[in-house]
């Protein structure tokens, strides 16, 4: 038996599922199951892709606030790990030994099915998607699912109306670079 005290009846009843097992909180995108409500408002993050969390350095988005902690120390001290190539520095050497693949062209992750290559680890599990039909990022708005978070972030400026990328030549505005970067050939008189 636990010997753990609390001060609220409601902490020492989320505490008793750790003994119980009992995970009363379910995801409706995946099923996967949570004592609490806050791990579960945490994990959908992972399907509709919210970062809530911003880096008041570089306005980096983060799903979680432990994960922006981490890269806050991105910003602080010196960055003693120097690319020899391109002068780029890094905090850390797993972060420049990363980095010296866009250099290299070195793709040490490959993928069991098909045997494509690819440079990172996210890479190639976004890839995989392809196999497995897997889509884990689902939009709040309209339920449809994508595999890459990424998609769902464009995707999702159908709903809000956002239009981020602007032609500098006549100030229209598009949800999506391709789309402008198709449209600029109007300016430019460019063939396809």
């Amino acid at each position: 038996d636990c010997k753990k005290g609390f001060t609220k009846r409601s902490m020492l009843n989320i505490h008793r599922r750790v003994h119980t097992g009992e995970k009363p909180y379910s995801c409706p995108d995946c099923g996967k199951s949570f004592a609490r409500s806050s791990t579960l408002t945490t994990h959908r993050r992972i399907h509709t892709g919210e970062k809530p969390y911003t880096c008041p350095e570089c306005e980096k988005c983060f799903g979680h606030s432990a994960t922006l902690s981490r890269h806050l120390q991105t910003h602080k001290g010196e960055k003693s790990y120097k690319c020899t190539r391109c002068e780029k520095t890094f905090n850390n050497g797993s972060s420049l030994m990363r980095h010296q693949r866009v250099h290299t062209r070195e793709k040490p992750y490959s993928c069991s099915e098909c045997g494509n290559s690819f440079m990172d680890k996210s890479s190639l599990i976004s890839h995989q998607r392809i196999h497995t039909g897997e889509r884990p990022y689902t939009c709040p708005d309209c339920g449809k699912s994508f595999a890459q978070r990424s998609v769902l972030s464009t995707h999702r400026r159908v709903h809000t109306g956002e239009k981020p990328y602007t032609c500098p030549d006549c100030g229209k505005s598009f949800a999506q670079r391709s789309v402008l970067s198709t449209h600029r050939r109007v300016h430019t008189g460019e063939k396809p």
